[in-house]
């Protein structure tokens, strides 16, 4: 392990780390006779906040921002005797799309707008990927709650949740990047909700598969927020209070502001409700749930080079953990377990631009992470504790390089982890478990270094290609190298702008800091269990797709093909609530995913439409864990597999400032685990959600959302996790109510 740290450090100190909330735009200004345009003024500006930059063409009509926060934007030129020009484009993190202006004489025209609502950045991209906003955060049901993953699970195709966890592509692990500031947690399942209340999340980019070099090795999802700066501020507050049935609240006070230097955003929030985890029955029995927490992000502009920023959070949340009475192994008790979790982070960042095209970021990091499971002493027939603290300190760094047709990145990333980890468990019935007695404590350490580089190269205008490598060492109760080599292509048809995209990589995910020994071991070999130290996981991923614009509208499909040695998985203790990770030998996910988002439709209405077919298998024995290594013959169905998950969303404006937004859900239903019940999977379910909002001034607006309208009460799954099955959870109804004030 400390050979490991002091490689952490010493590539920290001798090479650039690489933010990656950041993208690049450049463009040409041309007249008629496409001869460059000099001195043509260009604005970008965001279309969700007051961040804007200005920059003049050069003698040859060129012009280049850099540090481009990932986000929707508008591009103007305009200069004196011609008409402006104005471009709407995405910008995603590590693009650097290029824009062609046409001026015309003034005389000519007094405007043109061009739309292009998917922008070239995701047209030259070889990752599908979604830009969710801070006002679709705001608009869609329930996705600005602190605990919910609604503005993952409505626009990203294939990701549901389902016994509490996020599933994404079939897979538990995703990555969260803050502000390009990947935040690290080998930990798996163990944690419920988004790492960031999406009340601060500015814009969040969620990425699936077909990841470049320097965006690590989480397969499954990664989701890269830029939070909410203060730059959508001019020194004023917000007040954000809700109330529903179930006893449930979420309220937030949040202010910031900016001046042309320094721009500042703080946050504190708290919520309760009785309706927590899903339920493991119709009925919902000891649900309740709280938590509070805060944000913050301060960003000082040195000079025009320099630029500091600074993002902290801290978060506390409780989870009653609900449970049937009529188990037949708890059929009497009323139990009164619990989940505790603790999440705070601080990242800094020094982001400089030396020249156009040249980037340096540097962002040291620390991030603790806790989950405490607690059972009830009288349990039967056992009560389980379980407490795991995570601690991890590190850094990462980047040197980005654009130059007229390359675009290159190097870097490193690096972190050591330190855990401490208790079990106990108290047997009750000795012909089911043993006892924990007393409980083991460890307090293993670890470590991991990665260094990259990428190279995305615009062969021609209508041809990328991309190549990164990435090599991978980890440190703990194994130690493992590994080089994931990534290649990509993307082609754009000319006229038509159809985008067809292709790309074959590897991928290396280190695996948990849990060690078993003492007590626990004892007790777990005497139940024909033993415990084999965790690999990490090891993906090859195979995936094409294609982007086609059309008037407006963007329809996006891709196939994907993923293929795993020692797949991460969790598993039971027995008859106890002690989880443990496992690594099954292998698993193969593949299917097609479709996103399909308008253009806003006479001013008025917006649609989304995501939609994923997929089968998720895995075959030979539970290669690591705690287990007595078996898992079934042959390819099995996972736990989570759904062949199909569709979500379809429509947001209208009405007259007087108010508009309905709605999603509508449908799920054809998870593997069914009970053998008694016929059929491979549950029942498929639908669900309605309905919000409808209306604001008074610009201060004052105010909303009323209902989930599952119609109350749909169905069996979601019957897997063996926090409480046992799960339903789908009752009708939510609530008010919520926002007020903006002058400081």
């Amino acid at each position: 392990m400390k050979r490991t740290f002091l490689l952490v450090v010493v590539l920290f100190v001798a090479l650039p780390v690489f933010g990656t909330v950041f993208g690049t735009v450049r463009g040409i200004v041309h007249d008629p006779q496409h001869r460059p345009v000099p001195d043509v003024t260009v604005t970008l500006k965001s279309k969700t906040s007051s961040y804007v930059q200005t920059a003049p063409t050069d003698a040859n009509g060129e012009f280049h921002f850099d540090a481009v926060p990932l986000g929707e934007y508008r591009v103007t030129a305009s200069a004196a005797s011609f008409a402006s020009e104005e471009q709407t484009i995405g910008v995603l993190s590590g693009t650097a799309p290029i824009l062609h202006f046409e001026m015309k004489l003034g005389s000519q025209s007094e405007s043109i707008t061009v739309s292009a609502d998917v922008g070239p950045g995701q047209l030259e991209s070889i990752t599908p990927s979604t830009l969710v906003n801070r006002l679709e955060i705001s608009d869609t049901p329930g996705a600005s709650r602190t605990n919910s993953l609604a503005l993952i699970t409505d626009y990203v195709p294939g990701s549901y949740v389902v016994h509490d966890q996020l599933h994404v592509r079939g897979g538990h692990q995703v990555t969260w990047l803050i502000d390009g500031v990947a935040i690290p947690n080998t930990n798996i399942a163990s944690n419920l909700g988004p790492q960031v209340d999406p009340k601060d999340i500015d814009t969040m980019e969620a990425q699936r598969g077909s990841y470049s070099a320097d965006y690590g090795d989480r397969t499954y999802g990664i989701f890269n927020v830029a939070p909410r700066t203060g730059f959508e501020r001019d020194n004023e507050a917000e007040l954000v209070l809700s109330a529903g049935n179930f006893y449930q609240t979420d309220d937030q006070l949040n202010f910031g502001g900016h001046t042309n230097r320094f721009a500042y955003y703080a946050s504190v929030n708290g919520n309760r409700t009785n309706l927590g985890l899903q339920t493991p029955t119709s009925a919902v029995i000891h649900d309740g749930a709280n938590g509070f927490g805060g944000f913050t992000s301060l960003i000082y502009n040195a000079d025009s080079q320099n630029q500091l920023r600074l993002l902290a959070q801290t978060r506390r949340d409780f989870y009653q953990v609900p449970f049937d009475p009529n188990h037949p192994g708890t059929e009497g008790q009323f139990l009164a377990d619990a989940n505790r979790e603790d999440d705070s982070f601080v990242a800094f960042s020094w982001v400089r631009t030396s020249s156009p095209g040249l980037m340096l970021t540097i962002s040291p990091f620390y991030h603790y992470n806790r989950a405490n499971y607690q059972s009830a002493l009288e349990d039967f027939p056992s009560s389980a504790t379980e407490d795991r603290r995570s601690k991890y300190q590190g850094g990462q760094a980047t040197l980005s390089w654009i130059k007229n047709r390359s675009n290159l990145r190097v870097g490193l990333y690096g972190f050591s982890q330190r855990d401490d980890q208790l079990f106990g468990l108290i047997c009750q019935d000795p012909a089911q478990c043993q006892n924990v007695d007393p409980q083991e404590r460890h307090s293993p350490i670890g470590g991991l270094a990665a260094v990259y580089a990428e190279e995305q190269f615009k062969a021609a205008p209508w041809l990328n290609l991309s190549a990164g490598l990435r090599q991978t060492h980890f440190s703990g109760g194994v130690v493992e190298n590994a080089t994931s080599p990534r290649f990509g292509a993307s082609l754009r048809i000319p006229k038509l702008h159809w985008v067809f995209r292709a790309f074959y990589g590897h991928f290396y995910q280190a695996p948990p800091l849990l060690t078993v020994s003492g007590p626990l071991l004892e007790a777990a070999n005497n139940q024909n269990l033993s415990f084999i130290p965790l690999h990490g996981e090891r993906d090859e991923e195979h995936q094409f797709g294609v982007t086609i614009p059309f008037h407006g509208w963007t329809l996006d499909a891709s196939n994907f093909l993923t293929r795993a040695e020692n797949f991460f998985d969790h598993n039971t203790f027995n008859n106890s609530d002690l989880f443990f990770p496992v690594t099954i030998q292998g698993a193969r996910i593949n299917g097609w995913e479709l996103t399909l988002r308008s253009p806003r439709i006479r001013h008025r209405a917006q649609v989304y439409l995501t939609y994923s077919n997929q089968l998720a298998l895995a075959f030979g024995n539970i290669n690591g864990g705690l287990t007595d290594f078996s898992f079934g013959e042959g390819f099995q169905l996972l736990d989570h597999d759904q062949r199909h998950t569709l979500h379809l969303g429509v947001r209208y404006d009405f007259p007087f400032h108010s508009y309905a937004s709605t999603d509508v859900y449908y799920a054809s239903g998870f593997t069914n685990g009970d053998p008694l019940v016929p059929g491979d999977h549950l029942q498929p379910h639908t669900t309605f959600d309905l919000a409808l909002g209306k604001s008074f001034g610009e201060r004052f607006s105010v909303n009323v959302q209902a989930l599952n309208v119609a109350n749909r009460r169905v069996l979601l799954d019957n897997s063996f996790t926090f409480g046992g099955t799960h339903y789908l959870n009752p009708r939510e109804l609530y008010v919520q109510v926002r007020y903006r004030f002058h400081l």
